[in-house]
């Protein structure tokens, strides 16, 4: 029995930390698009909100996107921190939580309701932060184009790449 709750332990810590260290790696450089930059750290939330439970996903999003904005570009990290670690325990709760039986149905609910709370939050985010409603809304396509694509790259990664099913068969021994 100890051993079990041991491997399940050191799974949860190490996919934590990987998924953690992910997040903050993409958080540091985006795609250049047309007026601006995307950045797929929003893959890595999603994936990991699917995939862990909602405290491990609040720390890769939320904590994972605070420390690459600190390292990287400190001005927004408190609205990474909270904006993207509710999009994380969001999804993670629908993913785990509602409809049981019909896991990707959940999942792609909750990286929906999830891509909402990342738009909206960070639009009233740079509202505040740059004291102007005008850049957040010139940002608006920007948000609108990471959190779509963060959340189908994520979906297509857990549930067509298999990513889920191959966390799952390693936490759960035998």
């Amino acid at each position: 029995m100890q051993k079990n709750a041991n491997k399940r332990t050191t799974v949860w810590l190490c996919t934590t930390a990987m998924f953690l260290a992910l997040n903050i790696g993409l958080s540091s450089f985006g795609i250049p698009v047309p007026g601006g930059h995307l950045y797929l750290n929003d893959v890595v939330i999603c994936m990991a909100a699917i995939i862990l439970d909602p405290l491990a996903a609040f720390l890769v999003g939320g904590v994972g996107a605070f420390l690459g904005d600190l390292f990287f570009y400190p001005l927004p990290m408190f609205v990474s921190l909270i904006t993207h670690g509710l999009q994380a325990v969001v999804i993670s709760l629908f993913s785990h939580y509602v409809l049981k039986k019909h896991p990707v149905l959940s999942s792609g609910i909750g990286v929906t309701i999830g891509a909402i709370i990342m738009v909206v939050g960070y639009s009233l985010g740079r509202a505040f932060i740059y004291s102007t409603p005008e850049y957040a809304v010139l940002k608006l396509p920007y948000q609108i184009l990471q959190a779509g694509v963060g959340a189908v790259a994520g979906m297509l990664l857990c549930w067509n790449c298999g990513i889920s099913k191959l966390y799952h068969q390693l936490v759960i021994v035998k």
